[in-house]
């Protein structure tokens, strides 16, 4: 038995995280979002291993978000081992197999690769605690358990699964049952007993171990994944896994199609002031407030409130004689809940799909892997876009069937290819591009190239872009 097997992290970063909407979109969810403190949260899930002996983390992720996760990454000083990019959502089970795959594809030594498991999206308040739950987990592991992490509960929540904990095994528990999210009165005697843990949804085991268990008890997932992985390919820094095979895949949580059956399986009990960051609420639970029980971000001036959440993205924020709210602006949405119905904003997300609108789908800012560009004013024939290019980034080589395009350069130096002709702009320059043209715009110099672009046409969507040449796979 090796002892000595460096744990290889896994972080799960899907998800849509609507009941955070409107700040949370289907293309810049939750766990991206900087909403405590300054870092993100993916951000703060790789902070938090930086005192385990690890080699670097694998990412899962949608294929729609793969350059805003390895941005954040690079931004924030950590490397990874790839990121696997999930072409379709087919829930955990999967995609624990496809990390268990690649970390095994990975492995020097023919070893084999011990995975701690965790959600992109957690907030975990107590990292020394953490840590030390992560060390009582890693024998169990080694020793071919399968170890989930169940947290110390503090109140009769009805919004997690719980844990029923047996027979005591080192300094794990033998996992008697896992029960679905209860009613309050069923989780408050679960509290009582001091049997029950919350499910928190993370891991650690054996890459090697979990696929046993897999196949055992749902090989179709098994060989879907290891078929959809045999046949992908790899672009840049990222694993693209086949579509039309793992589109096939069972949607299947991790719990259900192994957790639950498995006889390996163990709880390790973790205290650290962990959160699932699921609602408005919770995060009002866990911030920091005023003198008078309100949490706020941005500009926000209040006078006669008392215990509510307000964020405050874009523009000033202003409340009078008002309780138990929950308030958050952005650049295209505003947010007005009571805070006790904040499960509830799921539904406006719905009515929003059914209305076929784009404010659930994505913000106003969007950010992209040459920079970003935010749509200050659309109109039925004309868009003008606030665009910032990094520098060193280049954007496609295009053309439009419907729009002509002009660039007003506001600061920085732009390198523009308009048809033939290759020029530099800097600063209060501009140019024109015609309809049909061919086009690039790339940023040569070493500060961000800020540029105004007003778009006239007749039809004026995102989809009408023909690339030529893209450096980020594109095509």
């Amino acid at each position: 038995m090796n002892n000595n097997i460096v744990i290889t992290p896994v972080i799960m970063a899907g998800g849509t995280g609507s009941r955070l909407w409107p700040l949370s979109r289907e293309l810049y969810p939750k766990q991206f979002l900087s909403v405590i403190g300054d870092m993100s949260m993916l951000q703060q899930t790789a902070a938090r291993l930086s005192n385990i002996d690890h080699l670097a983390p694998i990412l899962i992720c949608n294929e729609e978000h793969r350059f805003i996760a390895a941005e954040q990454m690079r931004l924030g000083g950590f490397k990874h081992g790839g990121i696997i990019l999930e072409p379709v959502g087919r829930n955990t089970a999967p995609a624990i197999a496809l990390a268990a795959l690649q970390a095994i594809k990975n492995a020097k030594n023919d070893e084999d690769p011990l995975l701690l498991i965790l959600a992109a999206d957690h907030v975990i308040e107590n990292e020394v605690a953490f840590i030390e739950a992560v060390k009582k987990a890693r024998q169990s592991a080694v020793e071919d358990k399968l170890v989930t992490f169940g947290i110390v509960a503090n109140a009769p929540e009805t919004g997690y699964g719980y844990i029923k904990a047996g027979e005591k095994q080192g300094d794990a528990f033998a996992v008697s049952e896992f029960v679905e999210k209860p009613d309050l009165e069923t989780a408050k005697q679960y509290l009582a007993s001091n049997e029950y843990y919350w499910n928190s949804g993370m891991f650690l085991f054996k890459a090697s171990r979990y696929l046993e268990e897999l196949k055992k008890f749902a090989p179709d997932i098994l060989d879907v994944c290891i078929d959809a992985m045999s046949k992908s390919s790899t672009d840049l820094e990222f694993t693209r896994v086949d579509k039309s095979i793992f589109g096939a895949c069972r949607d299947e949580s991790v719990d259900y199609a192994v957790m639950e059956k498995s006889e390996s399986v163990v709880v390790v009990p973790m205290d650290a002031g962990w959160s699932d960051a699921g609602s408005w609420s919770v995060l009002w639970d866990i911030l920091s407030k005023d003198w008078q029980g309100n949490v706020t971000h941005g500009d926000v001036i209040t006078t006669r409130s008392r215990n509510n959440y307000i964020f405050a993205e874009n523009r000033l924020v202003t409340t009078v004689g008002v309780n138990n709210l929950v308030i958050v602006e952005t650049k295209d949405a505003i947010l007005v809940a009571d805070k006790g119905q904040v499960q509830h904003v799921k539904s406006i997300v719905k009515k929003l799909k059914d209305a076929k609108r784009n404010e659930h789908h994505i913000h106003r800012e969007v950010y992209r892997p040459w920079g970003k560009y935010d749509s200050i004013d659309i109109g039925e024939r004309d868009t003008v876009k606030r665009i910032t290019v990094n520098p060193g980034e280049k954007l496609s080589s295009q053309m439009h069937h419907h729009r002509a395009e002009h660039w007003i350069i506001v600061s920085g130096t732009a390198s523009v290819t308009n048809g033939n002709e290759t020029i530099l702009l800097t600063e209060d320059q501009s140019t024109y591009i015609p309809l049909g043209t061919i086009h690039a715009l790339e940023n040569p110099g070493k500060i961000p190239l800020e540029l105004i672009e007003v778009q006239t046409g007749s039809y004026l969507g995102e989809d009408d872009i023909v690339r030529f040449e893209d450096r980020y796979g594109r095509n």
